[in-house]
């Protein structure tokens, strides 16, 4: 095996892959397609671009994102030391200047003696609209020839998808467009929520009320149901339709959106569209009220731990304020705690559930390795830690050591854990403490405490580890 180790992109996730690889002694070839050519989103020609938000989210530790980033200075990363380096202020989150915080990243790494750093486009021979072969770098060669971490991003080049495609089967490697939000189940109010399938489990004819409520309160749907009357319905509908979105990017427009149409786009067509639709409350019956509601929402079990739950059909291009504004007037969710925002836009990545373990090594073919957003880790500090986890472990398969699995009590590991966890129902997602082990032995209701706790029992752990 030869003794240096191809990353394929230079973001967040490659830059970091490429320091912790070269920190350790072990030659890196940095391949970056920029400035020689650009994705639709970005523009400028140094690594690490940030092309949406400059917020790196809170630094508190009663947030995930807060966390994950404490534990990555521990664990000496090199993008989150530049981000404190570069930070403007933002009150409680970690905000950076984003065109010095490029330029920095991309200044520390030219200085690495390790690291060589190479301006070329890799692409695939399985690409048959391509021209000037020669002067590019082909993919196939890359991963049949040393160990390689593929970092390239959820804007993949056309060329290099092909590659993956090829190389994870062709039925793993998505184009996801839509989302529905995703809620703590913690912060559901069950004085008004239920669960129950539809149909089973509205009152039969010839049940009881005593002994269909008998029945329904051992429920163990997959499913929660939020009932709603009609003045909370179109009170809903009505902010729904005034509701803020967001403006998308030329390259996420045209066909992007064909056959998951937007919550709010769907409202604006009659009042009544949504309650015919995806809040139809045909089959249900509300406990409360012995009766049918009106309309009503159903969350769908999103997690092995069913700690989290998304919003069936509620795809939407709302800003994300307005997400948590509009969708917490729904009864039950006026207190709901947003692990991940409903999104709809172009991002490439693989199933990984089924392909990746928790180093984001490939099981079917152990020399190449995945990080970033490809990987299905959502936002700037979670493909920054998944470059570290694949960086580190790169270095330990080349030199024959045992695999760095983090503790899945640390949010780190638990991230890990998550994108490799078998789960048919896989969607991208961002550090939040649904995904982690509960405290052994406490159950506290006060949320920020726990969070505290969970925290706590994290930096301990890794400190340990």
């Amino acid at each position: 095996m030869k003794q240096y180790i191809n990353i394929i992109g230079g973001g967040l996730a490659g830059c970091e892959a490429a320091y912790q690889i070269a920190k350790r002694g072990i030659k890196v070839k940095l391949y970056e397609m920029k400035p020689k050519k650009y994705t639709p989103a970005h523009s400028n020609k140094n690594l690490a671009e940030i092309v949406c938000s400059n917020s790196f989210k809170s630094d508190l530790l009663t947030n995930a994102c807060g966390l994950l980033k404490e534990e990555l200075r521990r664990l000496d990363s090199l993008l989150i030391q530049v981000a404190d380096e570069t930070k403007i202020p933002a009150g409680q989150a970690l905000a950076v200047d984003r065109e010095l915080f490029s330029k920095k990243v991309t200044e520390k790494i030219k200085t690495i003696e390790n690291i060589e750093i190479i301006n070329k486009e890799v692409v695939s021979k399985y690409d048959k609209n391509l021209d000037n072969i020669e002067e590019n770098i082909l993919f196939e060669n890359l991963i049949n020839g040393a160990i390689t971490i593929i970092a390239s991003g959820p804007l993949t080049s056309d060329s290099l998808s092909i590659g993956i495609r090829k190389l994870t089967g062709e039925d793993n490697l998505h184009f996801y467009d839509a989302a529905a939000p995703i809620i703590e189940k913690d912060s559901i109010n069950f004085d008004i929520a239920f669960y129950g399938d539809r149909y089973e489990q509205e009152k039969s004819k010839t049940e009881t009320e005593i002994e269909w409520k008998k029945r329904i309160s051992s429920n163990k749907s997959d499913y929660i149901n939020l009932p709603m009357n009609k003045e909370e319905y179109e009170n809903f509908v009505n902010e729904l339709i005034n509701a803020e979105v967001v403006n998308l990017h030329e390259f996420e427009k045209g066909d992007i959106f064909e056959g998951c149409m937007p919550i709010e786009i769907m409202a604006k067509r009659g009042i009544d569209t949504l309650r015919f639709g995806p809040l139809k409350p045909v089959g249900f019956d509300d406990p409360r009220t012995c009766k049918r509601p009106y309309a009503i929402v159903q969350l769908r079990q999103d997690n092995s731990k069913a700690s989290l739950y998304n919003l069936v059909g509620f795809q939407t291009n709302l800003k994300y304020g307005e997400q948590k504004r509009v969708f917490s007037m729904i009864p039950g969710l006026e207190n709901s705690d947003f692990i991940k925002y409903g999104v709809m836009h172009r991002n490439t990545f693989i199933n990984s559930t089924k392909l990746l373990d928790s180093t984001f090594q490939l099981k079917k073919k152990q020399n190449v390795f995945l990080a970033g957003q490809i990987t299905g880790v959502e936002g700037y500090v979670e493909s920054i830690a998944s470059g570290l986890v694949a960086g580190i472990n790169t270095v330990n398969l080349l030199e024959n050591k045992e695999k760095t699995i983090f503790p899945k009590e640390t949010m780190i590991g638990a991230l890990s854990s998550y994108i490799s966890t078998n789960n048919d129902k896989f969607q991208p997602m961002n550090a939040n403490f649904g995904i982690l082990p509960e405290l052994d032995g406490k159950k506290i209701k006060d949320k920020k405490l726990r969070y505290e706790e969970l925290s706590k029992r994290a930096l301990q752990i890794l400190k340990i580890y």
